[in-house]
């Protein structure tokens, strides 16, 4: 399925590292699921973990509960963000082919062929049909819905200046599907949550869109970060700013103590690191930043799980 290619073409990444230590016919089908980048796998998962966390970790309906649970988001986070990359660089592949940072993805320089690419996204599919089989009726019927938003996210650069907020319906589903796998029902604490964690994801992904900048205004590729402009840092705290209030809400929905939303605190100081350090013009700089949020995720998960579960 792979194509006989120059090794001038071959990037960096696939030379060391665990792609480095795969066969040489795998790794480029191991780049195509970005398996030496596991943040964005990070990312698709912690907003079920939070659901989870929240919703207090013990299933009132039939599937698996508790940790089991959050296992079985992990997998399937890995699984559809590899789905998701796969079938975004189907998609992109022209695009990526003008573009410095993405001109060596193995679709865009043809080391992997696009029947190849299908064959992949439909072997990874599987195993996100596997976790599917272990929710609940109702889970699997709003995990299934998100498969229309999903499909639609790589046109939406294309046709609006706010791709961002598209892929924040998208990485945010988990905390529908993990409230629901625990609740089965959805309530207003997990829209809430919901609704948080797509600006969340508007504020991390405008500032991975900063690395961008120079080359999506020549190709014509819009983003969150061109349309905000010298505003970017700005637009990124407000978005953090409105999660963190639409979070502190879900929370009284849950514990109306006061002091629950204390809980909020580690993660509110790091949204603030974040901002105050952003070098907005350094491509490596915002890169770091935005794979910070990482850690944001497991301090969220942290106030989630103190507040469903005390």
């Amino acid at each position: 399925m792979s194509m006989a290619v120059d090794t001038d073409i071959v990037p960096d990444s696939e030379q060391r590292g665990l792609i480095g230590a795969l066969p040489n016919a795998a790794r480029p089908y191991a780049s195509l699921i970005r398996l030496d980048r596991p943040i964005g796998a990070w990312l698709l998962f912690w907003p079920g973990a939070w659901a989870v966390a929240l919703a207090g970790m013990e299933g009132r309906v039939e599937g698996a509960s508790g940790w089991a649970l959050i296992a079985w988001l992990a997998l399937g986070a890995w699984a559809m963000r590899s789905a998701g990359c796969v079938y975004n660089d189907i998609v992109d592949r022209d695009l990526d082919r003008q573009v410095e940072r993405t001109r060596l993805r193995p679709l865009a320089s043809g080391r992997v062929s696009l029947k190849g690419a299908w064959l992949l996204l439909v072997a990874v599919s599987l195993i996100g049909l596997l976790v599917l089989l272990q929710l609940g009726r109702f889970a699997q019927l709003v995990a299934l819905a998100s498969l229309a938003p999903v499909a639609l996210y790589p046109f939406m650069k294309r046709i609006t200046w706010w791709p961002q907020a598209w892929l924040g319906l998208v990485f945010s589903w988990a905390a529908l599907v993990g409230w629901a796998a625990v609740m089965g029902a959805l309530g207003l604490p997990v829209l809430l949550l919901y609704a948080g964690s797509i600006l969340w994801v508007i504020g991390y992904d405008t500032i991975y869109a900063l690395q961008d900048l120079e080359d999506d205004a020549l190709v014509g590729v819009r983003s969150s970060a061109r349309a905000l402009g010298r505003h970017a840092r700005l637009g990124v705290a407000v978005c953090y700013a409105l999660a963190l209030l639409l979070w502190a809400a879900a929370f009284r929905q849950v514990r109306q103590e006061e002091l629950a939303l204390l809980g909020l605190l580690p993660i509110a100081l790091h949204f603030l690191w974040q901002i105050a350090t952003l070098k907005a013009e350094d491509g490596a700089d915002a890169l770091a930043k935005f794979r910070s949020n990482r850690f944001a995720g497991l301090l969220m998960f942290l106030a989630c799980f103190v507040v469903g579960t005390a």
